[in-house]
């Protein structure tokens, strides 16, 4: 049974930094894609950062150069690691893995973490 576990969020001052971790069990991130994905209040669900299990990550505009996704394969844990960060950036981040990294969008991620919580305010 596939597993994943956020953890990492919580509530950082606008220009602030935080690290997220997602610790998965029951596949293996050589064999699988794994995305970041982000829901705000009132809004829909939506990619943040994928990266399939070879290759170079898919990162959304909005937040490229700022986030960075990582895995350690030993550790069986990705990473988002996240800069400067907006009261925009705010909300509910989720991990999800598929075998096959298509599009960085939620539709195309079959298993998911619980999520954890992002807040940027002042």
């Amino acid at each position: 049974q596939l597993r994943l576990v956020e953890s990492g969020g919580g509530v950082v001052q606008p220009g602030g930094s935080l690290r997220l971790s997602c610790v998965v069990s029951g596949f293996s991130l050589d064999d699988y894609a794994i995305g970041w994905f982000r829901q705000a209040p009132g809004k829909e669900r939506e990619g943040v950062s994928c990266v399939g299990s070879t290759g170079s990550p898919n990162t959304a505009a909005s937040v490229k150069g700022r986030f960075t996704i990582s895995k350690d394969n030993a550790k069986n844990t990705v990473y988002l690691q996240m800069y400067s960060l907006k009261p925009e950036d705010t909300g509910v981040y989720y991990c999800a893995a598929d075998p096959v990294l298509r599009i960085c969008m939620p539709a195309f991620f079959h298993s998911w973490g619980q999520g954890t919580q992002v807040t940027v305010s002042a």
